[in-house]
């Protein structure tokens, strides 16, 4: 799909979902993502209107994480629905992040991305933020999870915000 410095993008398959699902699954993580099904998963990879991906380090192979975003062609809108990465603390959150809002802008010329992140998730906020993503509004109690009712809070990058870089 795509490369950055260190890691390519690649489609994932039927086979990778046991993956997918570990990394959604590990403590790290779980708070802050909504755990799919196998077959949620391979729905998805079998829906012309949602990509899910994997992010491996070009040198080693070793897979440090995933996302999966919902496609809009005809109105350019790409919404980034889940993105985790496994090996914490290394930039490979905001290179991964970087490269697909290049991608999502100059390849797929899309309007806009849009992502909804949890407000306890700092690390998160202060990435979107840094990366020039405009807070949208909050959902207030939008999600129930085993942690009770999460506000989720709408970030999003338009075309014309990304070209004034």
């Amino acid at each position: 799909m795509f490369t950055t410095e260190r890691i390519k993008v690649v489609e994932a398959t039927k086979e990778d979902i046991d993956v997918i699902i570990a990394i959604e699954s590990h403590k790290e993580n779980r708070d802050y993502l909504w755990i799919g099904t196998h077959e949620e998963h391979e729905a998805e990879i079998n829906d012309p209107n949602h990509v899910l991906w994997l992010f491996k380090e070009k040198e080693t192979e070793r897979i440090v994480g995933y996302a999966l975003a919902r496609l809009d062609m005809i109105s350019g809108i790409f919404e980034l629905r889940r993105i985790a990465i496994t090996v914490k603390h290394k930039g490979y959150g905001r290179e991964v992040m970087e490269g697909m809002i290049r991608y999502v802008f100059e390849v797929l010329k899309m309007n806009r991305f849009w992502l909804d992140v949890y407000p306890d998730n700092e690390i998160g906020i202060k990435l979107y933020e840094s990366l020039g993503m405009k807070k949208e509004g909050v959902l207030r109690q939008h999600y129930k999870s085993e942690r009770g009712f999460l506000d989720q809070i709408i970030y999003s990058l338009l075309k014309s915000d990304y070209l004034k870089k």
